[in-house]
């Protein structure tokens, strides 16, 4: 896997990512707030096609938009960020979906979760994305359009964008290729 934005502190043992997340760091673009950044720490490796990927979270939030979960990124213009991201002292499961500018939904939380788990599955034009507090039922939060026939960049992100940075842990990293529906359909119909 590659860094992109590498922490100054990190970790890899026994499949668990621990990294202190760079302060006043982030990913957005312009929407709402007129800014574009794109310097938050992110382990990543490449992938084409259709996938499922997914990863065991927990973090030490502590400011103001301190957020951290999965990834998906063509470039600096197409990406998705998932994850836990504490706003004004509540846990949501947000989602930031960029094609050129960011729009941002939240699920609030009940709790602070001890740990979360982030699922998304890219199949075509679309990724669906979920969470689970326990790692076996899965919600599902949101499909996005992502454009499709593009290799893109995959893995763990983390960001804090108002302080000084925070604990963040990823346990349990996996992708799964998943074979290609439309060629699964177009085999079976061309026997």
């Amino acid at each position: 896997m590659t860094w992109f934005n590498e922490p100054k502190e990190w970790s890899v043992k026994d499949n668990k990512l621990s990294m202190q997340v760079t302060p006043q760091s982030d990913y957005w673009n312009k929407t709402y707030y007129g800014f574009t950044v794109n310097d938050g720490p992110f382990l990543y490796t490449e992938r084409g096609g259709e996938f499922e990927v997914i990863v065991q979270i927990e973090g030490n939030y502590k400011t103001r938009f301190d957020q951290m979960g999965l990834m998906l990124k063509i470039d600096e213009n197409h990406w998705i960020k998932m994850g836990i991201e504490y706003v004004d002292g509540v846990y949501n499961f947000s989602t930031v979906h960029t094609i050129n500018q960011s729009s941002w939904s939240v699920v609030t939380l009940n709790e602070k979760p001890k740990e979360m788990w982030v699922k998304a599955i890219r199949r075509s034009d679309s990724v669906e994305i979920f969470y689970s507090t326990d790692g076996k039922k899965y919600t599902m939060s949101n499909i996005v359009y992502f454009p499709e026939y593009k290799t893109i960049q995959v893995g763990m992100m983390a960001a804090s964008p108002d302080g000084n940075g925070f604990l963040a842990s990823f346990n349990n990293f996996a992708i799964t290729h998943l074979a290609d529906k439309r060629r699964l359909e177009w085999l079976k119909n061309n026997q």
